[in-house]
């Protein structure tokens, strides 16, 4: 078949569903939540992610190589995509801000609402209180997000019931995936805007076992989850598309899946145990940078658009999107009316069926707090601060060559007009306030190439502190004389020890105050600390590290220390008792 008789058939085809008699198309947004580039497998970038169902539903459709959010942050993001226009025009910039302009405008569920269609929102809102959702235009709710009661007039099954907290009865992806299913086979044979957004991966880290077993295998425990959580979200893909499929409505469903904005990694991707607030296990590769930031990996996110029947498979498609689109898109195939300028994203679906080849955008600009950030083709200029980047996109999407000193002119030309767009903002201006020491280093670390800040040192709650104030810094554990000053000596104490004797103390530390560092032990049997169970050293005053090892005797077996420092502020860079019969015991975990 020729191109141009097939774009001919598309537009035919297109032109019945939305003028014609036909039932009007569903439409189905998944919206993931924390969600890195990298975590498809259909991206190609590692093998330890699994999302069959979510690669199919891009080997139906399009694989979008250069998607964005609207911010690096999930309210902004949100509320950006659900009105369809830049968040900063009614006042969303950042999460904390007040959202009287978002309950001002009119989202796509109102819009589509209004035209006929049964609207449903699943999963994470945080865009007021569950229970008010309805006030903005879903039908139905199912505001499952954690395994704690939530807003709902839906039950799992699609039945209604009286807006109030519902008990969790399953994982909430799953639950949300459960109802979502429900509700396709109780409104078969009507249009449906489904909002499913899945909190997932953002922490808290909470996969089931069955998830969790699909990824054995050593590999950081928080990237286990976030793999388990994204393959919770993907099954539920499969359940939703599987639904459709059972009542022939594949081909009369337009499909997005998108994430809200990058990963957070924290920098250190530091593996923390709990699951709870850190990096969420997901990952931003081959991008710079993550969630916080208008670098690519902060707002370049998974992005996949599925129409079998209209929007020919197996396409991967390079010129820039937006979440907005998504707004502007369904506007156009639901036929609404919609005035000039009154929706800042653009229908793709003349792009994605072949009828025009050009890029839907001329440009796309994002103002998040302190940055501000516009891509035009393949160049972009990111504004930070007093920090300005130029990069070429087109062989450097990694963000690592700063080209503003060889290309001023594109930089200049791209300010000017990122400039008059944010003028056009509320408040207006390229940056709402400073930016913040995470963000600092941030850009340190990421675009600047500095060293990263070390963590702070995890202290072992076994040990506890008298005469003084403990706390982890950088460079290890710092211990502050109380406010009795120098004279007063603070100690660090452990008890519920097993040490068979020998035991052999090492320490590396500093203090601003001459004195000694003495090691004071309790064995088994003892009731009291004793003067002749005491071993001490002498340190000098001084800015450099002092290595001191100290014996404890044999014989029996230690169960309590005390480790005693001058006054003053004396810095631990590492502490270590170890013994013939047991770990040996640190400061630090």
């Amino acid at each position: 078949m020729k191109p141009s008789f097939l774009i001919f058939s598309l537009l035919i085809t297109v032109a019945t569903f939305v003028h014609g008699d036909e039932v009007r198309p569903n439409i189905i947004v998944f919206y993931t939540d924390d969600h890195g580039y990298a975590d498809l497998s259909c991206q190609g970038v590692f093998d330890d992610v699994k999302t069959p169902n979510v690669d199919a539903l891009a080997r139906s459709g399009v694989l979008v190589t250069n998607g964005y959010s609207t911010a690096p942050q999930c309210v902004p993001s949100r509320a950006g995509f659900l009105i369809g226009k830049f968040q900063s025009r009614f006042g969303v910039e950042a999460n904390g801000h007040s959202l009287d302009g978002f309950d001002r405008e009119l989202t796509i569920a109102e819009r589509l609402q209004s035209a006929g269609y049964i609207t449903a929102q699943f999963g994470k809102w945080h865009l007021g209180v569950g229970t008010k959702i309805t006030e903005h235009g879903f039908k139905h709710v199912f505001n499952q997000n954690a395994q704690r009661p939530f807003a709902a007039n839906i039950t799992l099954d699609g039945a209604d019931r009286q807006m109030s907290n519902l008990p969790p009865a399953m994982y909430h992806v799953d639950g949300c995936s459960k109802a979502a299913a429900a509700l396709i086979e109780r409104y078969k044979d009507e249009p449906l805007f489904l909002y499913v957004a899945y909190r997932a991966p953002h922490v808290p880290l909470d996969a089931p076992r069955k998830y969790l077993d699909r990824f054995p295998g050593k590999m950081p425990e928080r990237r286990r989850q976030a793999l388990a959580m994204l393959s919770a979200v993907d099954d539920g893909v499969g359940l939703i598309t599987d639904t459709l499929a059972k009542h022939n409505l594949t081909e009369k469903t337009l499909i997005f899946f998108i994430g809200d904005n990058g990963a957070p990694l924290k920098i250190h991707k530091r593996d923390a145990p709990g699951g709870g607030p850190g990096w969420d296990g997901s990952l931003n590769d081959p991008l710079n940078g993550e969630k916080g930031m208008l670098s690519e990996g902060g707002m370049h996110v998974p992005f996949v658009i599925a129409w079998p029947g209209i929007i020919p498979g197996g396409q991967i498609y390079n010129h820039p999107v937006s979440s907005l689109d998504v707004a502007a898109t369904a506007a156009g195939i639901a036929n609404l009316e919609t005035r000039p300028g009154e929706l800042d994203g653009v229908n793709l679906l003349p792009f994605l069926s072949g009828q025009l080849t050009t890029p839907p955008h001329d440009a796309l600009m994002w103002r998040w707090t302190a940055q501000s950030a516009i891509r035009e083709g393949d160049w972009k200029l990111l504004l930070a601060g007093d920090r300005e980047y130029l990069y070429d996109l087109s062989s450097d999407i990694e963000e690592q060559h700063n080209v503003l000193r060889t290309h001023p002119e594109i930089a200049t030309r791209l300010r000017g007009k990122l400039t008059a767009w944010a003028s056009e903002l509320s408040p207006p201006g390229l940056a709402t306030q400073e930016m913040s020491k995470a963000v600092f280093d941030f850009f340190d670390y990421y675009l600047d190439g500095k060293p990263a800040t070390p963590l702070p040192q995890k202290l072992d709650v076994s040990w506890q502190v008298r005469g003084g104030e403990m706390k982890s810094i950088a460079t290890g554990v710092q211990i502050t004389a109380g406010k009795t000053g120098k004279n007063q000596k603070p100690f660090i104490t452990r008890s519920g020890l097993n040490l068979l004797g020998p035991v052999k103390a090492n320490v590396v530390l500093k203090s601003d105050t001459p004195g000694e560092i003495s090691i004071t032990w309790r064995t088994l049997g003892d009731k009291h600390f004793t003067p002749e169970k005491r071993v001490s050293v002498a340190l000098t005053n001084s800015e450099d590290w002092q290595n001191v090892e100290l014996q404890l005797p044999g014989g029996t077996k230690v169960i309590h220390v005390r480790l005693q420092v001058p006054g003053g502020v004396t810095t631990i860079k590492s502490f270590e008792l170890q013994s013939s019969n047991a770990k040996a015991v640190t400061l630090t975990e």
